[in-house]
């Protein structure tokens, strides 16, 4: 049986979610869902869908989507989904993971990897962060799960655009790409948005696309004001360089932040593992998520890397282009992260 995709989907409180869940289950689009409510708030999905009395956990709806609401654990709930599917008792497509306000992905996440028979069965395919464009500031201002939910996504939705001036979207749209900024954003209204930028996002995916906003890699080399001239570039893909000073200062200092680490020389494989495995050991629990395309000494192929919290993995890419500059480029988002530390302890795992 091929893997069921699963995606999380986290926000605050009255960002919404269940307006977006509701218009993913009721759009024709042939696909068999299965909701996974991992909270009993006062808005589910439907309350005449979903009994929250009763004792059946799951709940087929008329479309053929399946809605399941769990009290406790999340891995007992995905473990029933998938024999119920394997025992051709339940027909689902994917599964989508609905949290509540104030969660950490990071522990859901986690499951996908750590546990051997969701492993099996599922695929975490990403993690989806709704903001609150009206509330959003003052959230972010006082709760560090706003910030963390910012942090692990990999694709953010700002709703409620049209309750705030462009200005204001346009600076909180900056203030969260200083946050993390290899999640898209896009502002939805009323949680209109195309399944394909829902689903198969391949977030999770060891992949070699880095995406890091390109605003932010310009911003950051303005702020670093170093020297790049002394870099010619081959035809291919280079280390983006700044094209302009970026003039705009914002007011917040949140300690969920990201920085990009790139370098043209190799990596010294023994050292970069030993210095990623000192500071997983220390910082695992702020690391939210980081992510690399690295070139590595003794392979002429990209190394992918990435993380979430203490769980890192790595894999061959593939082989650098004929003419392609080799280069690593790597991003950390995490929680008061030491920059400095991290920035020259990779810069020591170099040849």
């Amino acid at each position: 049986m091929s893997l069921i995709p699963a995606t999380i989907l986290t926000g605050f409180l009255g960002s919404g979610k269940t307006t977006l869940l509701k218009r993913v289950l009721s759009e024709a689009h042939g696909q068999k869902i299965a909701i996974i409510e991992n909270e009993f708030g006062e808005e589910n999905i439907d309350n005449d869908i979903l009994v929250t009395d009763s004792k059946e956990q799951i709940i087929q709806m008329s479309n053929g989507c399946i809605c399941c609401t769990i009290r406790e654990d999340l891995r007992e709930a995905l473990q029933l989904l998938a024999a119920k599917k394997r025992q051709g008792l339940l027909d689902f497509d994917r599964v989508v993971i609905e949290t509540t306000g104030l969660a950490d992905p990071g522990p859901v996440a986690q499951t996908f990897f750590m546990d051997d028979e969701i492993a099996e069965s599922y695929l975490l395919d990403s993690i989806l962060t709704l903001v609150d464009a009206k509330h959003a500031n003052q959230q972010l201002d006082d709760r560090q799960e706003a910030r963390r939910q910012v942090g692990f996504a990999d694709q953010i939705f700002i709703s409620k655009t049209d309750l705030v001036s462009p200005e204001e979207t346009a600076d909180l749209m900056h203030r969260l790409k200083h946050m993390n900024p290899r999640a898209p954003q896009k502002a939805v209204h009323f949680g209109e948005v195309a399944l394909s930028e829902v689903f198969d996002l391949r977030g999770f995916n060891l992949n070699t696309k880095l995406d890091i906003d390109p605003d932010f890699l310009k911003e950051e080399d303005a702020h670093a004001g170093h020297d790049h001239a002394h870099h010619d570039h081959a035809d291919g893909e280079h280390c983006d360089h700044p094209s302009h000073q970026h003039g705009h200062h914002h007011a917040h200092d949140d300690d969920v932040k990201s920085f990009v680490f790139r370098s043209e020389r190799a990596f010294d494989p023994a050292k970069l593992e030993d210095f990623l495995g000192a500071v997983v050991n220390i910082y695992g629990p702020r690391m939210l998520r980081y992510k690399g395309v690295l070139y590595m000494q003794g392979t002429d192929r990209k190394v992918i890397f990435q993380g979430v919290h203490q769980l890192m993995g790595s894999d061959l890419g593939p082989a650098w282009a004929q003419g392609e500059a080799r280069c690593s480029k790597m991003v950390f988002i995490g929680i008061d992260l030491p920059k400095d530390i991290f920035l020259q302890g990779m810069e020591q795992s170099l040849v």
